[in-house]
């Protein structure tokens, strides 16, 4: 009888054994498969941060392109209108320049007029002594 109760409780415990370590593998199955869902997941996730972040970097790339183009058309206005003023102050310098010479001219003629009618008026002076 002893003998009959060992093998029961061996047999009994062989059993219990073996259905606990095939819990064990259906477990570990199933944990593998979630652990493979979940990565799958993480790879999907991590490929669309990476497509937004592309995305992301475009639109910033554009907006410098375009703010650089901005400002490169208001440094071409301002020079062009740097050069507007300095050709009308040319021109002024110009118109300033000639009316000086003119005056100058007028003043040499005027000087000259004074000059030869100072030496008229000596001449006359000396030829009716």
């Amino acid at each position: 009888m002893k003998k009959v109760l060992l093998a029961v409780l061996a047999l009994s415990l062989t059993t219990s054994v073996f259905v606990s370590c095939k819990d064990a593998a259906k477990k570990a199955e199933e944990a593998t498969e979630s652990a493979a869902e979940t990565l799958e997941e993480a790879g999907s996730d991590l490929k669309e941060a990476g497509e937004n972040a592309v995305d992301k970097v475009k639109e910033a790339g554009e907006d410098v392109k375009e703010a650089g183009e901005q400002a490169i058309d208001s440094i071409k206005a301002a020079g062009e209108g740097a050069m507007d003023k300095a050709k009308e102050m040319g021109e002024d310098a110009k118109e300033a320049g000639s009316d000086a010479l003119d005056k100058a001219k007028e003043m040499g003629n005027d000087a000259k007029a004074a000059v030869e009618k100072t030496a008229e008026d000596a001449k006359n002076a000396v030829d009716h002594k």
